[in-house]
């Protein structure tokens, strides 16, 4: 998630103080992910760096206002406009988790994703029960962001199923056979049929 442009953009918006900015963000994001108060200051402190935000001198109680600059409501104007770069996912640490599960001796991974697949079911019901809120602009921003997690919960559980599935298939898939015979009965390569049975071969006579 790009912090610094989501700030950027609420700056474009009208010029804000730090801690009204992240009360700000986290409104309109229905408080789904928290921020840092020193997360703002140190990403305010980057974008006056890059000249897309200015300070004001500092009020009698030392708040700070800050405001975007021409080139910051440009660049804010460029981020609307172009699509989010899937090109480099974000880790993913339950995907991290499995992979290493199913490489790692030891290892129940069944009891891993079952476990996993129950507590995704239960954060689906909560997100299921927050999306009766009411429908002024702030709550319809809001609704979108839990609708967007809702499809991604159900996407993990489905996805979890199918590791599930993947996981059983190769527990249950038999090795590659080791023929053991009685030492008359040595397997020919060939015909992996007993060199006593093979044509031409064994009993003599």
């Amino acid at each position: 998630m790009s912090v610094r442009h989501a700030l950027l953009a609420l700056l474009a918006e009208r010029p804000q103080h730090g801690y009204h900015l992240k009360a700000e963000f986290e409104r309109r994001t229905g408080g789904t992910w928290p921020l840092n108060i020193g997360q703002v200051y140190t990403t305010l402190q980057r974008l006056e760096r890059d000249q897309l935000v200015s300070a004001r001198e500092p009020a009698e109680d030392g708040s700070v206002l800050y405001e975007a600059t021409g080139p910051g409501s440009e660049e804010v104007a460029r981020w609307w406009r172009s699509p989010v770069d899937r090109t480099s996912p974000v880790r993913d640490e339950l995907a991290i988790k499995l992979a290493l599960a199913v490489t790692v001796p030891g290892v129940d991974v069944a009891t891993l994703v079952q476990a996993q697949r129950s507590a995704t079911l239960s954060w689906l019901q909560q997100l299921t029960r927050l999306t009766t809120r009411g429908e002024d602009t702030h709550d319809h921003a809001w609704s979108l962001v839990i609708q967007r997690l809702l499809f991604d919960a159900e996407a993990e559980a489905r996805w979890l199923d199918h590791v599930e599935t993947a996981v059983l298939r190769a527990g249950t898939r038999p090795a590659t056979p080791t023929v053991t015979h009685p030492a008359t009965e040595a397997v020919h390569p060939a015909t992996d049929a007993p060199v006593g049975v093979r044509s031409g071969t064994g009993g003599g006579g």
